[in-house]
């Protein structure tokens, strides 16, 4: 038999599952809770957020999301989208500071389950690194991606990608209990583009 060791499992078989529970659009629901860390968003911006996918294609896997809930781009305002434009850009600059990857796909599902997404009705832009020779059997004959880095430790990486990036302010961490000093950042870096890049 083989094994794929994944000793950061543990804290999703631990997890409390009460905490899984999100009424609504997760897209518009995480935003709104003060759990950065928890919940995965490692940017913000005044209409825009970066938040990792909890199932990623590849180390790294973040999406892009407008914090207006629409299905469609086009109703969403000039600003809005300039903002959501502007923060793939750093969440590129981001990807490539942080993790080094030899390329980064990008993408959107629309459509529905027709174009393979799993959230329809909340627009949203996927980053995926990738690297040269990142892709071997398992998903195509175990079904099965291999992993090489659990989500906090991304998380920590992409969050001081993010802190240095010229239109960053970083959080101050001093006021946030969510989690010991230890454990690494609990907010997500503030990125506010007035004019720069």
């Amino acid at each position: 038999m083989d094994r794929i060791f994944a000793p950061w499992r543990i804290e999703w078989v631990e997890r409390d599952p009460a905490e899984d529970d999100i009424d609504g659009c997760p897209f518009c629901v995480l935003p709104d809770r003060d759990a950065d860390r928890r919940s995965r968003i490692v940017a913000r911006t005044d209409h825009s957020f970066v938040i990792l996918n909890n199932y990623p294609y590849a180390p790294g896997h973040v999406m892009v999301i407008p914090r207006q809930h629409t299905r469609e781009w086009g109703t969403l305002s000039d600003a809005e989208l300039l903002d959501h434009a502007r923060l793939k850009v750093a969440a590129i600059d981001a990807l490539e500071e942080g993790l080094g990857p030899d390329g980064i796909n990008t993408g959107e599902n629309l459509g529905g389950d027709a174009a393979g997404g799993s959230i329809d009705d909340h627009v949203h832009t996927h980053l995926v690194p990738r690297w040269r020779g990142d892709t071997n059997f398992m998903p195509v004959i175990a079904d099965t991606a291999v992993l090489v880095e659990a989500l906090d430790a991304t998380y920590d990486r992409l969050h001081g990608a993010f802190a240095s990036h010229p239109a960053a302010t970083a959080p101050d961490e001093a006021d946030t209990p969510e989690t010991p000093a230890d454990d690494g950042p609990t907010r997500a870096v503030t990125l506010s583009f007035d004019g720069r890049r």
